[in-house]
């Protein structure tokens, strides 16, 4: 037990709170008696009969009722470092020079000015982007709703050697010897602060939670109304998957008990991985935009001692990612859709592919800088077309932001393209246009698109 102890004395010097250091033990015994966290599809059934939001109608009181109860919280512990970032993902500029947390924001004041109410925004920061964040908000003096927080902060814990367990040390880089506990912190961080309480005591009672680099997920009053109607502790919005989306995490019932329970795909078995590819047979994807209960969350973490049943995800990976020949190491995490296991009555809807719009590469954000996206009055992101087109860029030139920018200073207009596809190093000028399936080849030396140019393909 001394590699868990050393762990444990590492996260209190480091001032973390004694309930995070109570959940990361839970993981770690789960991690020491074996546990995979994998879900056989034979203890499962497939998610059917879901209500759709396509059928929600509320009259105005109902709405403003529901969204004068409701917080609004956005995950935001994200570097974007997939994209070569290193400060929060957040800040970059996304349409007509606003960030996602200007967007976020315009949303927020959307739902505050229609309906008269008074809706906290709160993002859940990591050590990492919560500087960068507080300072851009500053910008925002307004958005402040009482004495409410504009912010809390993730956890953190020390990854492991993943032969011996202890925490793994890295001289060269000493804050590679942490990484965040994955998203089910959010409980976790909420109940840790003190915000948990402070939401309820200042009488709100549901909570709204996506990702910040989702800018589908607007506060919707619908979505509020809704929630409060159903009574439920807790709801999950899926979307139907396509081709595309059999990678992500999905709702499947348990046998055992009926719960619905959220299935990663690192909880997959390799012969397992078929079935749960199937668009037929599990039909909906999981958008981690959550709903829950303020209430209903505080009651059972009360029950639970502070530290949710939730299941452990392992993961994998070098200390430095950047240096191969760095010790693997294991993260502990869990994810925060996970919960809904955890809630008796948990319920789940089915929204529209407008609510799930996240930005992972500079594929997407290309996408989104486009013609093909608009900005509709609630500051919502919607493609003006059913089938947007596909997007793969070089990552070798365009897969860090600097070199996407100084690549693409200009949006390209992609709204009668099918696909665009850039191979070696190319520039393109103000107003180019893409028309059908375009393939730039790599012809081994740096080539621009002049401006002005129409790109057509097939």
């Amino acid at each position: 037990m001394k590699a868990l102890a050393d762990a444990q004395d590492k996260m209190r010097s480091d001032g973390l709170p004694e309930q995070a250091i109570d959940v990361f033990t839970a993981f770690y015994h789960q991690l020491e008696e074996g546990a995979s966290g994998l879900i056989p599809e034979s203890d499962v059934d497939p998610l059917t009969d879901v209500e759709s939001i396509a059928r929600l109608d509320f009259d105005d009181e109902t709405l403003r009722r529901a969204a004068a109860e409701t917080v609004v919280i956005k995950l935001n512990g994200g570097l974007g470092t997939t994209m070569g970032m290193k400060q929060a993902k957040s800040l970059l500029p996304i349409k007509h020079r606003l960030s996602f947390l200007d967007l976020i924001v315009d949303q927020v004041w959307h739902v505050r000015s229609t309906l008269g109410v008074d809706l906290p925004l709160l993002f859940m920061n990591s050590f990492r982007t919560r500087d960068d964040t507080l300072a851009a908000l500053a910008r925002y003096p307004e958005l402040k709703v009482g004495d409410l927080p504009l912010d809390f902060v993730q956890n953190r814990e020390p990854r492991l050697d993943a032969e011996t367990l202890e925490p793994v040390e890295w001289p060269a880089d000493p804050s590679l010897e942490w990484c965040p506990p994955g998203h089910a912190d959010l409980y976790t961080a909420l109940d840790a602060s003190g915000v948990l309480d402070q939401l309820i005591e200042a009488g709100y009672r549901y909570a709204s939670i996506s990702n910040a680099d989702n800018l589908g997920a607007v506060p919707d009053p619908a979505m509020m109304a809704w929630f409060a109607e159903t009574g439920a502790p807790y709801a999950a919005e899926v979307c139907r998957r396509t081709p595309a989306d059999v990678k992500g995490g999905h709702l499947v019932v348990r046998k055992s008990d009926g719960r619905l329970i959220l299935r990663e795909t690192a909880q997959i078995a390799p012969e397992d991985r078929e079935a749960a590819a199937d668009l037929h047979v599990h039909k909906y994807f999981h958008t981690n935009n959550l709903w829950f209960d303020l209430h209903a969350l505080r009651a059972e973490l009360d029950r639970a001692n502070g530290v949710l049943d939730l299941p452990l995800i392992r993961n994998q990976k070098r200390v430095d990612p950047t240096d191969p020949a760095s010790p693997e190491v294991i993260q502990i995490e869990s994810a925060m859709g996970a919960a809904i296991s955890v809630f008796e009555g948990a319920t789940a809807i089915e929204v529209d592919r407008a609510r799930f719009l996240p930005v992972k590469t500079t594929d997407d954000l290309l996408l989104l800088r486009s013609d093909v996206y608009d900005v509709g009055p609630d500051y919502q992101l919607r493609a003006r077309l059913d089938d947007v087109p596909a997007v793969d860029l070089d990552k070798r030139y365009f897969g860090a932001i600097a070199e996407f920018d100084k690549r693409l200073p200009f949006s390209v207009s992609l709204l009668y393209a099918t696909s665009l596809t850039v191979r070696g190093d190319w520039s393109f000028g103000e107003g180019v246009v893409v028309r059908g399936d375009v393939v730039l080849e790599d012809e081994g030396r740096a080539r621009h698109v002049a401006s002005g140019t129409v790109l057509s393909g097939i």
